[in-house]
């Protein structure tokens, strides 16, 4: 009559852990993927001037940065206090913008490079004689596509 009876007590299964490797392996890709890294380093201060109108980038991805400004704080001793072109990480010559445009060009497919666009990111207070050269070059290297950075003006 007590075929139906359970002796003892109940116990609670243990916690599988098969599976807890899958979901730290799904968030470790999750976040590889969406994480963005910092391609360059600043290497000159620019405070950029105030802008009225801002066109935001539809692929920033297709976007060349050059900078102009005073070299930072510890590597003024190096470079001066002149202002400076910066082109990735390093600091280059009005004629060395040439190369640099070819090898961004290299460096993207045969469909996107019509769409590459350079900005230019100069500090308020560099002369234009600098940015103008600059200008030129790109021009030369038909990179006609520029846009310059600037602040939102605070409205």
């Amino acid at each position: 009559m007590s075929k139906f009876k359970k002796s003892g007590k109940k116990e609670m299964p243990g916690i599988s852990s098969g599976s807890l490797s899958d979901i730290v392996f799904m968030l470790l890709f999750f976040f590889m993927v969406t994480t963005t890294m910092r391609e360059t380093e600043n290497k000159v201060m620019v405070k950029l001037p105030e802008a009225t109108e801002i066109a935001k980038l539809e692929r920033k991805d297709l976007t060349s940065y050059i900078n102009i400004g005073t070299p930072v704080r510890h590597l003024q001793a190096q470079y001066g206090n002149d202002a400076r072109i910066q082109l990735n990480d390093s600091f280059k010559t009005v004629d060395e913008i040439r190369d640099f445009i070819a090898a961004e060009r290299d460096a993207m497919s045969e469909a996107d490079r019509s769409f590459m666009t350079v900005a230019i990111r100069a500090d308020e207070n560099t002369r234009m004689g600098i940015v103008t050269d600059v200008k030129q070059e790109l021009r030369r290297c038909s990179a006609l596509k520029i846009m310059y950075s600037a602040r939102k003006t605070a409205e």
